[in-house]
C-alpha cells in the first residue's frame, strides 16, 4: 500500500498552500490528490481579489498575514502570483457608516493600509465611478487582485520542489477510519495509508464527510461572474470594488476588460457533480445594469465574456476550518462561500502549524471551529452592514 505522512484532497489554493507549507516545515511525504487538475474548481474560477477589508478581526488578521505572502510572492513562495495593486474601494450604505468607521480602525490597528474618503474625494483616486449614493468609502491603496490560476500554478511548483507528491486526475472515494482514527484514504487508483487527511475538497467536500457522519451543514453554490469591454470612454485602468449596495464585486481583467461578479446571481444547492459552466442573459444583463449604475462610463460596454463556477457555502458564510472532533487526524478547510483565495497563505500556514505543532500560532482559527453551530454560536460580525448570507463579496 502507498503511505504518506499527510494526504490533502484538492488542489485549490488552500489545499496547495497547505501542502506548501507542510512541505517548508520539514514533513517528507505530502502527498495532493485532486480529482481533475490543479484550481479546476472555485480556486480556478476565482475573482482573486486581495483585500484586507472584512467585518471581523480573525479574517482581517488571515488576510494581513496573506498580504505579506502576495506582495512578497518571488521571495516566499517563488514564481508569480500576478499581483495587481490598483486600490480598492468599498461602497456601504450611509446608516451603517459607524460600522464602516469601526471596521476601518480595526483594520488599521491591525496592520492595514486603510482609510475613509469623503464621496467628494473618491473622483481624486477614481474618476469614473459614481458615488452619490453614499456619504464615505473605506479605501485600500495596496489592495487589488492576483491571478488565480498563477497563485495556484505557482504553489504547487514550490511544493513540488519540496517533494510534495501530486496525483492528479485521481478521485478520493472514501477516508479511512478505524478506532476512531484516520487511516488514509481510498482512491480511484488505490489506497493511500497516513494518519492525517486533510479534506479541502471544496464544494465536493460533503462527499467525503458525510459518510463519516458528519453533517456541517455546507451547501454548494453556483457563482457566476461576466466580462465587459471598456468602451473608448474607458481608457485606462480601475481599482477593485465591493459595492455593499448594488451587492457586487468588480475589478479589471487584463488591460481593457472589466469582471463582474453579483450576489443575485448565486444559485443555492448548485450539484457540484453537473453544472454549467455557461452564463444566462439574465445574469448579463444583471450585471451589465448594475455596472453602469456604479460606472456610467461602461453604458456602450460590450459583454465579452462570462463563466460559472461552484463554491461551498457554511450555515454562517464563514470559512470551517478544524480539527475534526469526530476522527483524530482528520482536518478540514470548506465552507469558505468564495472568500479564501485571499487568505489561503495564511490558511495554509496555519493549518500546518496545527498539523506539525498541535497549535496555530500565526492566527487563532478558534473562531473557524467547525463545532460552532452545534454550540449554537454561528458567526454573525457586529458591524456588518445589515448583511447576511453573502459569498464573494463579504
Amino acid at each position: 500500500m502507498n503511505t504518506a505522512d499527510v494526504v490533502i484532497v484538492g488542489a485549490g489554493v488552500n489545499g496547495l498552500s497547505t501542502a506548501f507549507h507542510l512541505a517548508k516545515a520539514g514533513v517528507k511525504r505530502v502527498v495532493v490528490v485532486e480529482r481533475s487538475h490543479l484550481a479546476a474548481g472555485a480556486s480556478g474560477k476565482s475573482g482573486a481579489l486581495v483585500r484586507m477589508h472584512y467585518t471581523n478581526e480573525p479574517e482581517t488578521r488571515l488576510a494581513i498575514e496573506s498580504f505579506k505572502y502576495f506582495s512578497n510572492w518571488s521571495d516566499m513562495v517563488g514564481g508569480d502570483c500576478g499581483l495587481k495593486q490598483v486600490g480598492l474601494l468599498v461602497f456601504t450604505p450611509p446608516e451603517y457608516h459607524h460600522h464602516l468607521e469601526h471596521n476601518v480602525a480595526m483594520q488599521q490597528r491591525l496592520g492595514a493600509n486603510a482609510h475613509i474618503l469623503k464621496a467628494e474625494d473618491v473622483s481624486q483616486v477614481d474618476p469614473h465611478v459614481w458615488c452619490g449614493d453614499v456619504t464615505h468609502v473605506a479605501y485600500e491603496p495596496d489592495s487589488g487582485y492576483a491571478d488565480p490560476n498563477a497563485t495556484a500554478f505557482s504553489f504547487a511548483t514550490a511544493a513540488a520542489h519540496l517533494g510534495v507528491e501530486f496525483r492528479l486526475d485521481t478521485t478520493v472515494t472514501k477516508i479511512l477510519t478505524k478506532e476512531g482514527k484516520v487511516t488514509g484514504v481510498e482512491t480511484s487508483d488505490g489506497p493511500i495509508a497516513a494518519p492525517v487527511v486533510l479534506v479541502a475538497a471544496g464544494a465536493w467536500a460533503n462527499d467525503l464527510l458525510m459518510p463519516l457522519g458528519i453533517d456541517l451543514g455546507t451547501r454548494p453554490a453556483l457563482a457566476r461572474v461576466t466580462l465587459f469591454r471598456w468602451p473608448p470612454e474607458h481608457s485606462s485602468t480601475h481599482m477593485t470594488y465591493i459595492d455593499h449596495i448594488a451587492h457586487t464585486w468588480i475589478r479589471p481583467e487584463g488591460e481593457s476588460r472589466t469582471l463582474i461578479g453579483a450576489e443575485f446571481g448565486i444559485r443555492r444547492d448548485a450539484d457540484p457533480h453537473q453544472f454549467s459552466e455557461a452564463v444566462d442573459q439574465d445574469y448579463i444583463n444583471l450585471c451589465r445594469e448594475q455596472l453602469v449604475r456604479r460606472f456610467p462610463v461602461m453604458r456602450h460596454s460590450t459583454m465579452r465574456g462570462n463563466w460559472a463556477g461552484i463554491l461551498m457555502e457554511s450555515p454562517d458564510s464563514r470559512p470551517i476550518i478544524d480539527q475534526m472532533p469526530q476522527y483524530e487526524g482528520l482536518f478540514c478547510m470548506t465552507g469558505d462561500s468564495g472568500t479564501s483565495f485571499k487568505t489561503s497563505p495564511a490558511i495554509g500556514k496555519c493549518l500546518s502549524e496545527w498539523i506539525t505543532e498541535g497549535q496555530t500560532t500565526t492566527v487563532d482559527l478558534t473562531p473557524f471551529r467547525s463545532t460552532r453551530f452545534a454550540e449554537g454560536k454561528p458567526w454573525v460580525d457586529e458591524f456588518d452592514y445589515g448583511l447576511r448570507n453573502l459569498t464573494i463579496s463579504r
